[in-house]
């Protein structure tokens, strides 16, 4: 595979874009955007299509435990500075000790 012109990767990223549009719209039901997404394809080199694919997938994730947090089988988990132990200044103390 040749690497696309840059004619050819801004046909595809416009077409990306085209498609992850058309899923915002339909709330992520794909069997309304599968002619968007052939066109997608077809544009695209797979491997492209396979990063921006996971790419999407990421990025809602991301969105879903900033806005809700994350959830576990247990329930919510604490967020990220509730859970960090202070560090301790153990060069510091070591350093002071043996002057």
């Amino acid at each position: 595979m040749s690497f696309p012109d840059k004619e050819k990767r801004q046909k595809c990223w416009d077409s990306r874009d085209r498609y992850w549009e058309c899923l915002d719209k339909s709330g992520d039901q794909m069997e309304k955007c599968m002619e968007v997404r052939a066109v997608y394809e077809t544009t695209c080199p797979s491997q492209w299509v396979k990063h921006f694919d996971r790419k999407r997938e990421y990025l809602k994730f991301k969105e879903r435990i900033q806005n809700d947090g994350l959830q576990t089988a247990c329930g919510p988990v604490a967020s990220k500075s509730s859970l960090t132990v202070p560090r301790q200044r153990v060069y510091r103390q070591t350093v002071t000790t043996l002057t």
